[in-house]
């Protein structure tokens, strides 16, 4: 007599089970061969759950969100690609669940989504901090988290990234310095030219909201010159051939939006962003582009973007 077929419950069941044993080991990750680590998890629903990491690299516990595929209990033997979704300053890893569709939208998209938190600036970098480097939440992010991942649920090779305002930032410049790391990187409204006019202001105020000093995140600009330049996307344009790239940006002129504040943020962005973009072409790395008249720093404009972004994520992602 055949066996029954096991029910969608007994295999969700049995997927958290092997997801918790899995994590319980721990994974070689971070620093000094150290290893990241899941202390807690949460789960919110079938698909959702809610990690708390002990990462070496930042050197303290992590919050991370990650959401599994519809069919990841029914189909244990597969591997999924990952899509790094990054959050923006002074917000944390909720966001992206938050304020947009994200767990509808990718219901029938085969893709683990990952959204790890940066710390509360939302830059994910390996911080100066007079000489420490650290907390490191590049490492976290680009190392630890997807070490986790590939042990604990099943993640492939395949990797994106996209992220908004300082994640944007982060998207940009985690492909620029792990060259191969992702297949695909997608910045919404990101800080694209660090050191550029205006910007660096941006950045002291960023980090001065927090608490902390502006010197702890590069350093000087005069004094840790290099240091800066190796942080900013800009300088490292050429590092990006190879990587499939999404930028969008506002002007925040003539914004309809009640939000006359996120507009003139938007606008800050703008000669920046352009100036990124005339480098990648000036360097011939492709990218796609839009540049928008009004906008505003905000979620609803960035939940069209990455929708607009998706089909190159996707690809990168091997899902066309």
């Amino acid at each position: 007599m055949p066996s029954p077929r096991p029910t969608r419950r007994t295999l969700l069941r049995a997927a958290v089970a092997a997801t918790t044993a899995a994590l319980a080991t721990g994974v070689g990750a971070g620093t000094a061969g150290a290893a990241a680590t899941v202390t807690g998890q949460t789960w919110l629903d079938a698909r959702t759950v809610d990690l708390t990491v002990a990462s070496p690299a930042v050197g303290a516990t992590v919050p991370v969100r990650v959401i599994l595929p519809t069919a990841y209990a029914a189909q244990p033997d597969r591997t999924w690609p990952v899509l790094h979704l990054l959050q923006g300053a002074h917000d944390d890893y909720t966001s992206w669940t938050r304020e947009t569709g994200i767990e509808t939208f990718l219901a029938d998209k085969d893709v683990i989504a990952v959204m790890p938190s940066s710390g509360p600036t939302g830059i994910p970098t390996d911080w100066w901090n007079y000489g420490t480097d650290s907390p490191d939440y590049e490492t976290f992010v680009a190392e630890e988290v997807p070490a986790l991942l590939g042990a604990g649920f099943r993640a492939g090779a395949g990797r994106a990234v996209a992220g908004v305002s300082t994640g944007g930032y982060g998207a940009l410049a985690l492909a620029a310095r792990r060259p191969g790391t992702f297949g695909t990187a997608a910045s919404y409204s990101g800080i694209l030219h660090t050191m550029a006019p205006g910007m660096p202001a941006v950045l002291d105020t960023i980090v001065l909201r927090e608490s902390l000093s502006p010197l702890t995140l590069w350093g000087s600009r005069l004094l840790n010159l290099r240091n800066w330049q190796g942080h900013n996307p800009y300088d490292l344009a050429r590092d990006l051939s190879g990587t499939a790239l999404y930028l969008s940006q506002g002007s925040g002129v003539g914004d309809d939006s009640d939000n006359p504040v996120g507009a003139l943020l938007e606008g800050a962005l703008w000669d920046q962003a352009h100036a990124f973009a005339d480098r990648l072409t000036a360097l011939g790395v492709p990218a796609q582009t839009h540049f928008y008249a009004g906008g505003a720093h905000s979620w609803p404009y960035w939940q069209q973007e990455f929708t607009a972004s998706w089909p190159l994520l996707a690809a990168g992602l091997g899902l066309n």
